[in-house]
């Protein structure tokens, strides 16, 4: 099955954990991380995520995420598909680069967008679901019998 990780996601276990929902979501991102790691689940990685996490301002963080392509079955390179999935996704108020995360995810045929993001989270696109990591598992645990 292949998921793509909103780079929220990756950043999520750098949140402040007191909020109970922050600290499930960082549970649930380090539980897929781990099924990532044992081939359980295909990541796949992006240009706009090497992009969006070069700003990161937390050089440990970067450097954290970015480890994280090591383990992607897959990494998409931009390309005018992409470019224009990705302005049909702005018409849904979609920011740009939430835009082009998605766009690579359904290029690369992903089942799943895995994203932190409540305005994301609201959103309908054909071709993909897009879910919280904590409701990911939730599904998953169904599907696996566990």
């Amino acid at each position: 099955m292949k998921i793509y990780l909103d780079n929220c996601c990756y950043n999520r276990p750098f949140d402040n954990q007191s909020d109970i929902v922050v600290k499930l979501e960082s549970e649930a991102m380090s539980f897929i991380q781990e099924r990532i790691k044992l081939g359980k689940l295909d990541l796949v990685w992006s240009y706009i995520m090497d992009y969006e996490n070069s700003f990161n301002p937390f050089e440990d963080r970067q450097i954290s995420i970015e480890k994280w392509r090591q383990f992607a079955k897959e990494d998409v390179d931009v390309n005018a598909e992409i470019v224009k999935q990705a302005k049909n996704l702005t018409s849904m108020n979609i920011k740009k680069k939430d835009a082009l995360h998605i766009a690579c995810a359904l290029y690369a045929k992903c089942q799943y967008f895995l994203t932190t993001d409540l305005k994301l989270l609201n959103k309908k696109v054909d071709g993909i679901s897009i879910i919280n990591p904590v409701d990911f598992l939730k599904i998953q645990g169904v599907q696996d019998g566990n």
